[in-house]
């Protein structure tokens, strides 16, 4: 079961939530099937970050990410951004020149999202 977040507006939350566990799942595939079921175990185990939760504890996600790779998470990141705006449709609006964090990113692509659902 996907977690809910709370305080969003009309787009079925699970379908943000949905999208973004699979632009994390895809990014984290880059490593390889036994390595992203590793990363999941080792997030869960140690972080308490369960899968189906970090939609709603991106901010979590990314400290754990960042604690387990160093400056490798940013990669990583970069690869889940990727596949998220690609899911999105570019919902983000966030120019190339700006300076944002992984959070920042998935938190302006989920608002957009649910803006361009509410038109």
């Amino acid at each position: 079961m996907i977690a809910v977040c709370r305080g969003e507006s009309s787009l079925p939350k699970s379908d943000f939530e949905r999208i973004l566990l699979e632009a994390v799942d895809e990014g984290l595939s880059s490593l390889g099937e036994s390595s992203k079921v590793a990363v999941y175990f080792h997030l869960q185990k140690n972080f308490n970050v369960k899968k189906e939760e970090i939609p709603c504890n991106v901010e979590a996600f990314a400290d754990a990410m960042e604690k387990i790779f160093g400056k490798g998470a940013n990669f990583l990141e970069i690869l889940i951004m990727k596949r998220l705006h690609e899911k999105v449709r570019g919902a983000s609006r966030l120019k190339d020149s700006e300076d944002f964090t992984f959070t920042e990113y998935v938190a302006s692509a989920r608002r957009n999202l649910l803006q361009k659902c509410d038109v």
